[in-house]
């Protein structure tokens, strides 16, 4: 298999949070295979405007940028909306935005619960809704990103990781309930790049212990299985795929 195959000429992805990291990494993968892509982002507008720079330099017209606050149940259809209005037709769906913080039972409060199912439940739910029409049209896929945390529970997350297994069952929900004509699958990184921000080396060098491969992934790994999934697994549905180096096998 190359990026430069082209099995995925002449459809069109709409990826959520996708102007940097694991999502930037999924545009890149399927834009090189043909795609044309729609990089949604909230906050993000220098990161994604290059992105699309950066695409289109390599194929004019093939990508586009799209803000929206996916809490906003309106503005997830107009998201899909805007992407078939710009490039033509939806074929695949990348729910990739998330917001991940700790949450003790202590501690929680009624926002991070709502920010959170909102963002890794909620939006997927109401996009797969908006998409839909169009996916079913063109025989689409639907690629939920989860977490081996919505499967094995984190520690001080208990919200992160209710919302995260929500989604699991919701792809497998999704799965049954679309087809045949929707394909309806998971990716569940594991160890893949380090959160933002300063995280203790003693942490790290915990969680790489108990990581089989003993390293940490990377975002093309997780493209990899977004290009898998998209390009080359048409009998495929209702599966989670973990990217964890072995992570999720327990220690």
């Amino acid at each position: 298999m190359t990026q430069a195959s082209g099995a995925l000429t002449g459809k069109v992805a709409l990826l959520t949070g996708a102007a940097r990291r694991l999502g930037a990494a999924m545009a890149k993968r399927l834009h090189a295979g043909g795609a044309k892509v729609a990089i949604h982002y909230r906050g993000s507008a220098a990161d994604a405007a290059a992105l699309v720079d950066e695409l289109n330099q390599a194929r004019p017209g093939s990508a586009i940028a799209l803000q929206a606050d996916l809490l906003e149940l309106a503005q997830l259809s107009r998201l899909v909306e805007d992407t078939v209005g710009q490039l033509g037709r939806l074929d695949i769906l990348v729910n990739n935005a998330s917001t991940f913080y700790p949450t003790p039972l202590t501690e929680v409060t009624g926002a991070q619960f709502d920010d959170l199912i909102g963002t890794n439940l909620r939006a997927p739910l109401f996009l797969a809704q908006a998409a839909v029409e169009q996916l079913r049209l063109h025989e689409g896929l639907i690629l939920n990103l989860v977490d081996i945390h919505g499967m094995r529970p984190l520690k001080r997350h208990p919200a992160y990781s209710s919302a995260k297994a929500g989604l699991i069952m919701l792809t497998r929900s999704l799965a049954r309930e679309l087809a045949p004509h929707v394909r309806v699958n998971a990716i569940a990184p594991g160890p893949v790049l380090w959160p933002e921000g300063d995280l203790d080396a003693a942490l790290k060098q915990n969680i790489l212990s108990r990581t089989p491969l003993g390293r940490v992934g990377s975002a093309e790994d997780i493209a990899k299985a977004a290009w898998f999934f998209a390009a080359e697994a048409p009998f495929v549905t209702g599966q989670v795929l973990a990217i964890d180096g072995g992570r999720s096998l327990g220690q």
